[in-house]
């Protein structure tokens, strides 16, 4: 069974910086797309980041030039590392995979979330 496990979530002051951490776990052959996508109270679910198993990688615009998403291909782990930090970051993360495992074939695969409150 495919378990996606966040973690470095928490609460900074404006400005401040936090890395997320989500490692991937189960019989999984192969991992295509990692993400990380945000929900704030009262919104829908957005994408935050994306790295492809190649590296390629895209970002929401507002977060372009604040956060860097990474991942280590070894681990099965991507990360999220961001920087200057805004109130509106504010948002319960969740990391997302799309990878092949087992006899479940390619499918997606999501985290249960960790949150992020930027507040002074």
């Amino acid at each position: 069974q495919v378990q996606l496990v966040e973690s470095g979530g928490g609460l900074v002051q404006p400005g401040g910086s936090l890395r997320l951490s989500c490692a991937a776990s189960g019989s999984i052959f192969s991992i295509y797309a990692m993400a990380w996508y945000r929900q704030a109270p009262g919104k829908q679910r957005e994408l935050v980041a994306a790295i492809t198993s190649g590296g390629f990688t895209n970002y929401a615009d507002s977060v372009k030039g604040r956060f860097t998403i990474s991942r280590d291909n070894a681990k099965n782990t991507v990360y999220l590392q961001m920087n200057s930090l805004k109130p509106e970051d504010t948002a319960v993360y969740y990391c997302n995979a799309d990878l092949w495992a087992g006899r479940q074939g390619r499918k997606d695969y999501w985290g249960q979330g960790t949150q992020v409150t930027v507040s002074s």
